[in-house]
């Protein structure tokens, strides 16, 4: 396949598909800037290697001019395993597919996503069809892991991984030399803020993570979902803050909530502290209840909540 034909596509089909080229990296955009269920679209071109980063929903939009470049990839490297970042893996025949050892049992079965969610069983139950349907999921039961610090040689790109857990337990950014181009994944800078609401996800690392993340040397910051591309250190910093400001605001959210007499885990789940209260879905209420737990028990280490007994808790 000849270098340069991921540019040509792109710009073939503009506005349509908006892109950002930074050589030989290229940025597709999905839908609204990446905006979940769709993702934004990393593809790289060494000399030697064709590679993506993830495989978002608008891989789906490829067969359109590039499906025949995305069915030849060599490498496929995931920053992080959820549902909307695996879209395109089962057309990667070709592909070598690599996940970090914290989350490759997520892309390699069934079983494995379940318990990165963590939900309960009824509502995995209701979940699966509408991931195999929503998101074309497969088991990868091909794909390998790797470790903090993997590297990968393209031909004049090198991808290094950084382990930057909290999302998920494998969560990493994968770092672009020479161009300095950070992919940052799910720390997506959104103005949601930053989700930990799954079981192999942690709060505690999150909160590391983002005071790590603002240290790499990067000129290029690339978010899987609404922000798409940084190119601004000073717009990069204001927009880490905001987002690293989400968790106090939860925090702050669920100090009122027990002030105001909800003291059960499940009066504070119905209350909503992460999404508003119209919002519906089956894994809803497990992602809040993982979510505020860990807001509870970061609380109870601060000496500021007092747990009364297995559900109930109180301000001190």
């Amino acid at each position: 396949m000849a270098l340069g034909r991921v540019q040509d596509f792109a710009a073939a089909n503009e506005p349509a598909l908006a892109s950002a080229q930074f050589g030989p990296v290229t940025v597709i955009f999905g839908d609204r800037s990446g905006k979940y269920p769709d993702g934004n679209q990393i593809l790289l071109e060494g000399s030697d290697t064709l590679a993506v980063f993830d495989t978002p929903l608008m891989t789906r939009q490829f067969s359109a001019g590039l499906g025949e470049w995305f069915e030849s990839v060599d490498l496929a490297i995931l920053g992080h395993v959820h549902e909307d970042h695996v879209v395109g893996l089962p057309r990667l025949n070709k592909a070598e597919i690599f996940v970090h050892e914290g989350d490759v049992e997520a892309a390699r079965s069934w079983e494995g996503l379940a318990e990165h969610y963590g939900y309960e069983a009824d509502v995995l139950a209701q979940l699966r069809p509408q991931i195999e349907r929503d998101f074309d999921w497969q088991p990868c039961i091909r794909a390998q892991g790797y470790q903090d610090g993997a590297n990968w040689d393209l031909g004049g790109l090198k991808v290094q991984a950084v382990h930057m857990p909290g999302h998920t337990r494998g969560h990493c950014v994968l770092w672009v030399e020479p161009i300095g181009l950070a992919f940052l994944g799910d720390i997506d800078l959104t103005g949601f803020g930053p989700y930990y609401g799954d079981a192999t996800s942690s709060l505690a690392d999150f909160r590391k993570t983002l005071a790590r993340v603002s240290e790499l040397p990067a000129s290029i910051w690339v978010t899987s979902h609404h922000r798409g591309v940084i190119q601004n250190r000073e717009t990069f910093d204001a927009a880490l803050t905001a987002f690293v400001s989400k968790i106090n605001q939860r925090s702050e959210r669920v100090l009122e909530l027990l002030k105001s007499g909800r003291h059960t885990i499940e009066s504070l789940v119905q209350a909503r502290v992460l999404y508003p209260p119209h919002a519906n879905a089956v894994w809803l209420d497990g992602a809040e209840r993982r979510t505020i737990t860990q807001h509870l028990d970061e609380m109870i280490l601060q000496g500021l909540v007092e747990r009364c007994d297995e559900n109930r808790f109180f301000l001190r």
